[in-house]
């Protein structure tokens, strides 16, 4: 999990504060959450839940109808409600903590007399490290539609970014696996270079198996070949444009090209402002330089005072000595 600023954290709470994540497997996934690490904590004991949903405001669980936590949540009088979170931040390494909050509804699981859900209101705003997972995942989900289209040239510089262990892949084109190289990335799609025919590849469908890093993992993104041109020089080597199915896009695809195109923006406000910066400078000396008395320019007093001074004496009558014998 990367590190979030301090304005990026309050921009992602202000943003998704209402906004209800249900933690699907795709979701489970992309955020690395340890569903059998969640548990129910309050004054009578602790006892593993199934999380539902969650918000930066409330959380809904899961629990027995029957059993303990259901009993000590049900009772009015319980106290000290926790809910524990966590989150796998590497292959070994786990990152879980509680939010403190009250209960504020409980009611049957789709009609089931076996199960409830039980929602759980935060007291106060909850961890940053919850914000920063959900507030990450949202904000991939709303930039998958605005910035659909928008293309990343894989080079050295961007395959670090995304990271992206290499550029070359497997394809699967009618089921038949074959290499190719990974020319350009989007939300949408990929263009990838391969050994075939143009007329044979089009319109055909695919699955691009692509190896990321942090965390490992191969995700598989299925889509169609829209269009396929020959390389100049090469008959037997051509283009392909693939466009992804929308709807079954992992989200932990759409994590990793979020996190490119979002340090490629902060890198370029970072250079404008910069700029303005360097700009509001030198009008600002400008100005100054303009606006300064002509007194104040160096070296004019010294060299008009000896004029003015023979001036003046020259215009002045002499004046008799007095001769005590006059």
């Amino acid at each position: 999990m990367g590190v979030a600023t301090t304005q990026q954290l309050q921009r992602y709470y202000d943003q998704y504060r209402d906004t209800e994540i249900t933690f699907t497997k795709d979701i489970i996934r992309a955020l690395g959450l340890d569903p059998r690490q969640i548990y129910i904590k309050c004054n009578r004991g602790q006892w593993p839940c199934i999380i539902n949903s969650t918000s930066f405001l409330q959380a809904k669980i899961i629990v027995g109808a029957k059993g303990g936590a259901f009993q000590a949540l049900s009772d009015q009088s319980t106290s000290g409600i926790n809910l524990r979170f966590c989150f796998l931040e590497s292959e070994n390494d786990l990152m879980s903590f509680f939010v403190a909050g009250h209960v504020t509804n409980i009611v049957p699981y789709m009609n089931s007399s076996e199960l409830a859900v039980i929602t759980i209101a935060f007291n106060q705003r909850p961890p940053d490290d919850l914000i920063e997972a959900v507030g990450r995942l949202l904000e991939a989900n709303t930039n998958a539609v605005r910035r659909r289209e928008e293309r990343i040239l894989i080079n050295e510089n961007s395959k670090r970014k995304l990271g992206l262990v290499r550029e070359e892949a497997i394809v699967l084109i009618q089921n038949v696996p074959r290499h190719c190289i990974v020319r350009n990335l989007s939300f949408s799609g990929a263009k990838i270079i391969l050994l075939g025919l143009s007329q044979f590849l089009t319109n055909k469908p695919a699955q691009l198996r692509l190896e990321f890093e942090d965390p490992n993992e191969v995700i598989t993104l299925n889509g169609v070949i829209v269009s396929s041109e020959v390389i100049e020089g090469r008959k037997d080597i051509v283009a392909c444009s693939i466009t992804f199915a929308d709807k079954i896009v992992p989200l932990s695809y759409k994590l990793h090209i979020n996190n490119f195109l979002t340090a490629v923006r902060k890198t370029q406000l970072s250079a404008s402002d910069q700029i303005a910066q360097q700009r509001a400078m030198q009008a600002k000396m400008a100005a100054q330089k303009q606006n300064a008395p002509a007194s104040s320019q160096p070296g004019q007093t010294a060299q008009n005072a000896p004029a003015q001074t023979e001036k003046t004496q020259a215009s002045q009558p002499e004046t008799p000595e007095t001769n005590g014998n006059a």
